[in-house]
């Protein structure tokens, strides 16, 4: 995980996830939209799963 995506995440989480599938975009986008905070966690955990 880089810091360009860790800055990402922060800004605009949905933009950061981008090649993680559209699953996970959907979820983020999703949880950004009920709050910008859901939406970082989010991203977050996804970019730091090792198996993606």
């Amino acid at each position: 995980m880089s810091i360009w995506r860790v800055i990402l995440a922060i800004v605009f989480p949905p933009l950061s996830v981008i090649d993680k599938g559209c699953g996970s975009i959907l979820i983020v986008l999703i949880l950004t939209l009920l709050g910008w905070i859901p939406g970082v966690i989010a991203a977050l955990i996804i970019l730091n799963n090792p198996k993606n």
